[in-house]
């Protein structure tokens, strides 16, 4: 299987390439990032794009990927709409333009976040703009389309967040981590990245995954 990761400096992405590069079914991993992640191995490669509104210019480098986790993703706070719509939908549209002209039949995650708004009609507006991005590509026509939300998550395997108050956080509560993974409504980097390989090998109906779905996907997964 060959895979495409963004988001791979982020929490999320690292969680999913840590699993890919332990997992024999990968044979390529492909790394779409505005700056390296500062690891080599021979399964891997990174594509630098500065500006993720060029991703067209992509094509003939991503032409054979059967899987794409879409794992970037920003922070609404200080936005307009507008704003965050350019950083979320605009960019997601074109990559999943950008899959979707390659190879329909592929399988495409998207990592959104628990309360995005399918309706697109709710007052939060971080969440309507993802609940319009999350549409956008179930309605694309992929072969698999697997929206992950994803609420509370525990950092493993030394993956540290980007953002240094979510840092002071876990380093307070990890006395409680093994308390807190035994609770479905809380899931980590590892079974999150678990599941999202297994969305391609999986023959579930389900769209959206939140934290209980996702951990169960990850045990699943574990037993393949």
């Amino acid at each position: 299987m060959h895979i495409l990761i963004t988001g791979a400096t982020g929490m999320v992405g690292k969680g999913l390439l840590f699993e890919a590069l332990e997992d024999s079914r990968v044979q390529e991993i492909i790394l779409l990032s505005r700056q390296s992640i500062g690891l080599d191995h021979p399964k891997m490669k990174e594509l630098i794009l500065k500006d993720f509104s060029d991703i067209p210019s992509l094509a003939s480098k991503v032409n054979k990927v059967d899987a794409c986790y879409h794992c970037m993703g920003v922070s609404s706070v200080g936005m307009s709409e507008d704003q965050y719509s350019a950083l979320t939908f605009d960019i997601t549209k074109d990559l999943a333009d950008l899959m979707y002209s390659n190879n329909p039949q592929m399988t495409f995650c998207y990592v959104s976040g628990t309360g995005t708004d399918s309706s697109e009609n709710g007052k939060v507006m971080w969440a309507r703009v993802k609940g319009r991005t999350e549409n956008y590509i179930l309605h694309k026509g992929f072969g698999k389309a697997i929206m992950f939300r994803p609420g509370a998550i525990l950092p493993e395997k030394g993956i540290r967040s980007k953002t240094s108050w979510y840092n002071w956080i876990y380093i307070v509560l990890r006395p409680f981590f093994p308390l807190m993974k035994k609770m479905k409504s809380i899931t980590t980097t590892t079974k999150l990245g678990q599941a999202m390989l297994y969305a391609p090998l999986q023959s579930s109906s389900s769209k959206h995954l939140e934290n209980p779905e996702i951990n169960l996907w990850a045990e699943e997964y574990q037993s393949k």
